[in-house]
């Protein structure tokens, strides 16, 4: 029976290889369906004719991973309700073209076993534009859970070889509070921006991946996260976003109050959690602006 075997997807713990790049092209229509897939009302970002339209700076995270050369003996497959996303960073280096042609790179970073047929699988990618700049850095870990039985949801701990390292909030008030009413059917429309997993929409699937009904999309949470603290700390400027980093600590569903908390760091930095009541649903979280 298959397992997890890290030395044969990364020899001496090295990144593995950069994938050949896949091309992407996007329209108009893909901007707004993303903007309105993570809750944006701002008509800079859902509409076309707005002055000031823009690209939603965490629109091309769904690319994360595209074309990353992965070997099945080293990483088997997991079906599509047993693959969680866990972790996300982003880093705006560009903002990207209003629609067009982008081109997306992507490696295997780190590969860990989770026992019980489970594994953590981390991805760094870039997109580039049609001028050749780097735009976009990104780097994502997923669960692959089920590969010889369901498996549990674990915690973990880094972020392969990108910057990282837990970051605790401090035990005093946030220095801002933010919320948002996750819509009942936010995930039917996300999933149009091309995250057709089942398991966000379909009751059999969610119950097969071990929840009792469908879950929002994690990088749906990640996208309210991002337009909520670019609101409230930039006046929702894109050009003024940095970069954003989570780590996914519990699901979200459809019709949830999302609140996210953060605290000061820097003039140009917080750290923040956001939570469902009292649960923690994202954590290990900053986000950077200028």
């Amino acid at each position: 029976m298959a397992v997890y075997n890290p030395a044969a997807m990364l020899p001496g713990g090295q990144p593995g290889p950069w994938g050949d790049p896949v091309v992407i092209d996007y329209t108009q229509r893909d901007v707004l369906l993303y903007a309105v897939g993570i809750g944006i009302e701002d008509l800079r970002y859902t509409f076309e004719k707005h002055p000031g339209f823009a690209v939603f700076p965490t629109f091309a995270i769904r690319w994360g991973g595209a074309g990353a050369p992965i070997d099945p003996t080293a990483i088997p497959p997991s079906p599509g309700p047993l693959n969680i996303d866990a972790e996300r960073d982003i880093t705006m280096l560009h903002p990207l073209p209003l629609e067009g042609r982008v081109s997306v790179r992507s490696r295997v970073i780190s590969v860990h076993p989770r026992g019980k047929g489970s594994g953590f699988v981390e991805t760094e990618s870039q997109v580039t534009d049609e001028q050749g700049r780097v735009c976009i850095r990104m780097v994502n870990g997923s669960f692959r859970r089920g590969v010889q039985a369901l498996g549990d949801i674990e915690p973990f701990i880094g972020l392969g070889q990108a910057p990282a390292g837990r970051v605790t909030v401090p035990e005093r008030a946030p220095d801002l509070e933010t919320s948002a009413q996750i819509a009942r059917n936010q995930a039917h429309l996300y999933r149009l921006s091309g995250d057709y997993n089942p398991l966000h929409i379909d009751p059999a699937a969610a119950r097969f991946g071990g929840f009792e009904t469908p879950i929002l999309h994690g990088l749906c949470t990640f996208g309210h996260c991002a337009q909520l603290l670019l609101a409230a700390l930039c006046d929702g400027d894109p050009a003024r976003f940095r970069r954003l980093k989570v780590r996914f600590s519990s699901p979200v569903y459809p019709g949830d109050t999302l609140r996210v908390l953060a605290w000061r760091e820097s003039a140009q930095r917080v750290v923040f959690e956001a939570r469902v009541g009292d649960q923690a649903v994202v954590s290990n979280a900053w986000f950077e602006f200028a």
